[in-house]
């Protein structure tokens, strides 16, 4: 770390700034200290700082009244807000008023340490030649970004409003619990804010939480040393560590076991990891942490599935991605640029074929259960089976075939033929219903009652089967005996 910047350390509670004051010092810094917000705003009126280290909740002056006062006078400063309780109106209000990030109390000396090196960081990064680019924006035909594989779409009011809350934050190293129905891109959103952080050119590592077994989670997390346990026949880094500079993605959170959820809730707060089977400090890690789930965070708190500490730390600032049907502006640019995607991928040399009126329609008005994920695969296939230069019509849009797909198996499902006398919504409901009734019924009754079990012959997470029991309003019960 440089040394040579000043720093300003304003919190009432004497222990805290002190100890906070000491220890800066103790690198080199030149430090200054105060209890109180309107000594505070004094200082800032005063003298530049190039580092301010405010407690949100101040007596008189607030830490927001310091950030806007700072910020206004000192442009490029680093404001880093010290809270033990980061509400979503406060979060949303620092980001916009130019706030560096978070340190969530209680912090360890090396979590501060960190957060203060990376404001430096940043700094630096800003001031030399290549530093200071503004990130593109938004053209007309709605892309955003080249995000992995795929462009980032923002149409929508809805959706500019989650991209332009991702860009505000992807600046800080604060971390971000991401919400929203399976498909509608949580991961995307948290590799876009990963994409444009200084730690873009550090690790991005993606887990899925509802994909790892619980016996292996925490030795894939934490890392292990060699012998712990059977099969351990050399040490090994974790997650967590791979991480280290650069952004772990925590997706289906809710999915990993409470007992690895408190030894992660360790590492949030002072950055020290233990491998299993470790008895001493294996590595100091600097980790940021974007977490996501498609379940209700509160309803997962009170059936015991997510820790409340752990959603609180994590959720310094929350993101909710609206569902797709909520969103029918972004249906159609969304199909255009999946169409050249995939027509570009799978037939580069042909010329690309193009939707009819008719097709646009029938995929706006489409409630899309499945969200972007759905229509992506829905525009794929009508790519492979179309003719070059030629048009797609409805009939070229395969929604499942669930009819298709149930007639024939032996758990007694087939289609009322006077479904088809019925309008297309109405009728591909019901249907859907039945299928779905049928085919829980059937993978249950094989993984016998066992969720889990039945959850990975299916290929989904257990999520996905308890929402359509919630939403088809089916028991488990009643399932097995069927």
């Amino acid at each position: 770390m440089d040394r040579s910047y000043s720093v300003l350390v304003v919190d009432d509670d004497d222990t805290l700034r002190e100890t906070c004051a000491q220890y800066l010092q103790s690198f080199g810094f030149d430090v200054s200290k105060t209890g109180r917000g309107e000594t505070a705003l004094e200082l800032v009126r005063r003298r530049r700082f190039d580092i301010l280290l405010v407690d949100l909740y101040l007596p008189g002056s607030s830490g927001m009244d310091i950030l806007v006062e700072a910020v206004e006078r000192h442009p490029g400063v680093r404001v880093i807000l010290m809270t033990g309780n980061p509400s979503v109106e406060s979060s949303h209000r620092a980001l916009e008023a130019g706030a560096f990030d978070f340190l969530p109390k209680p912090f360890s000396a090396t979590h501060l340490e960190i957060l203060v090196d990376r404001a430096i960081q940043s700094m630096a990064d800003e001031r030399s030649p290549a530093g200071g680019a503004s990130p593109a924006s938004c053209p007309d035909e709605g892309i955003v970004e080249q995000v992995g594989d795929y462009g980032l779409l923002a149409e929508s009011k809805a959706l500019r409003n989650v991209v332009d809350l991702a860009r505000r934050v992807a600046r800080t190293d604060a971390s971000v619990f991401i919400t929203g129905e399976s498909g509608t891109g949580k991961e995307l959103i948290a590799q876009f804010i990963h994409s444009n952080s200084p730690r873009k050119d550090k690790p991005w590592v993606p887990v899925n939480c509802a994909a790892v077994p619980e016996s292996l989670m925490e030795s894939e997390m934490f890392g292990h040393v060699e012998g712990a346990f059977t099969g351990a026949t050399r040490a090994k880094e974790g997650l967590l560590e791979t991480a280290s500079d650069g952004s772990l993605f925590l997706d289906e959170l809710a999915e990993m076991p409470m007992s690895i959820q408190a030894k992660l809730l360790r590492v949030l707060q002072d950055g020290v990891l233990r491998r299993v089977g470790s008895t001493r400090t294996d590595a100091v890690v600097a980790v940021r942490f974007i977490a996501a789930t498609n379940r209700d965070p509160q309803q997962a708190i009170e059936e015991g599935l997510l820790r409340k500490d752990l959603y609180y730390r994590l959720r310094v600032v929350p993101i909710h991605i609206p569902p797709l049907r909520e969103r029918p502006e972004d249906i159609r640019y969304l199909s255009e640029y999946y169409l050249r995607h995939f027509w570009t991928r799978h037939r580069p040399q042909e010329s690309v074929p193009h939707l009819t009126d008719g097709a646009r329609a029938f995929l706006v008005g489409h409630d899309w259960p499945g969200n972007v994920r759905e229509l992506r695969n829905v525009i794929e296939h009508a790519v492979v089976l179309a003719e070059p230069d030629g048009d797609i019509l409805p009939s070229a849009f395969d929604l499942g075939a669930a009819g298709e797909l149930a007639v024939g198996t032996d758990t007694g499902f087939s289609i009322d033929r006077s479904l088809f006398r019925k309008d297309y919504h109405t009728a591909r409901e019901e249907m859907l219903a039945a299928f779905e009734k049928d085919y829980l019924a059937y993978i249950l009754q094989e993984a016998d009652g066992n969720m889990s079990s039945a959850a990975r012959m299916a290929g989904v997470d257990r999520t996905t089967l308890y929402r359509i029991m919630e939403k088809r309003k089916l028991r488990r019960r009643d399932l097995l005996e069927a």
